[in-house]
Parts: structure tokens; C-alpha cells; sequence
């Protein structure tokens, strides 16, 4: 049971990485649309329209995949902190108590953004997004809005992760070492 623990919690760790990179590069795209409508607001006098959109979507983007990642390093306000050590039954009743009040959050919003009234797909949060467009960038909304559901399933796979981890721990003797 502890190999798949580890298991799951390398998936997590790789893909942890892959959000964070994907949240750097989010803010470097930000950053250059930003740069690019001032520079070509008073240095050419022609903003492009699409500047401020692809920033504020690429905030999205760096957002949602940033707090993935905070979440994965216990850096979110929780009650049971994950960086407290409390070993025995009292850590793991502690760690099931913080992986469900977690999951009652994400769970909903996994759900409602696949599935609206009547389990209808088409009226989901992605599914509403897929036949709209951005304002002034002609791309598919599901390209901006799939950021919400895949942030909360890197979450989701943090918090199972981090369960299996803690209720797989080898048991310690008084001293903190393994027994």
C-alpha cells in the first residue's frame, strides 16, 4: 500500500512541476501583452485591442494553476495545517478531516463544470464556454475556461495524494524513529 502512495504522490510532485511551469509561463504572457499595449499606446498611438484580453486571460491561467500548486505546498489557509506533524490516529483522523473538508469544495466544482441542470454536459461550465468566444480574441472560451476544472483536479489528485501518505506512515516509536 506505501508503493502506491508513493506512486500517487510522484504523479503529484510531476505534475505539481508541469503547473507550476505552465503558471510562469502564464505570467510571462501576461507580462508581455501588458508591456506590448503600453509600449504601442504611447509609442505608436495603436493599441491593439487584444492585448488586455490575452493578460487577463493568462492571469486566469497563472491563478488557477498557481493555487494548485500552493495547495500542494501546504500553503492554502487550513485549519489542519498540512506542514503540522502530529503522528498516530490523531494525524491521520486529522489529515481524513482535511482531505474531506478539501474535497467538499473541489468536488462541486469538478462537477458543475462538467454538468449542468439534468446532468446535461452542454450546459456545464466548460460546455457553455465551448461555442462562446472571447471579446476581441476570436478563440474558443473553453480554451481560458478549462484553467477552473483542471486547477481543481490537480487538487484533488494533491489532496489523495497527500492522504495516502499520511494513512500509509510506518509507525513510530517514542523516540520518532521507525519501527
Amino acid at each position: 500500500m506505501r508503493r502506491l502512495a508513493l506512486g500517487l504522490d510522484r504523479v503529484s510532485a510531476t505534475l505539481n512541476t508541469l503547473a507550476l511551469w505552465a503558471a510562469v509561463l502564464a505570467v510571462l504572457v501576461m507580462v508581455f501583452a501588458a508591456g506590448w499595449q503600453v509600449v504601442a499606446r504611447y509609442v505608436f498611438l495603436a493599441p491593439p485591442v487584444w492585448t488586455e484580453e490575452l493578460a487577463r486571460r493568462a492571469m486566469v491561467w497563472a491563478g488557477m494553476l498557481g493555487a494548485s500548486a500552493a495547495f500542494r505546498a501546504g500553503m492554502n489557509p487550513a485549519l489542519f495545517p498540512q506542514a503540522l506533524d502530529i503522528r498516530g490516529l490523531t494525524g491521520k483522523a486529522l489529515a481524513l478531516l482535511r482531505a474531506a473538508g478539501a474535497m467538499i469544495f473541489v468536488a462541486p466544482v469538478i462537477w458543475f463544470s462538467l454538468y449542468g441542470p439534468n446532468m446535461n454536459m452542454a450546459r456545464g461550465f466548460l460546455g457553455r464556454s465551448l461555442d462562446r468566444t472571447a471579446e476581441m480574441i476570436p478563440v474558443s472560451m473553453i480554451w481560458f475556461t478549462a484553467a477552473v476544472p483542471l486547477a481543481f483536479a490537480l487538487i484533488a489528485l494533491h489532496v489523495l495524494a497527500d492522504l495516502a501518505m499520511r494513512l500509509t506512515e510506518p509507525a513510530r516509536d517514542t523516540n520518532g524513529s521507525s519501527v
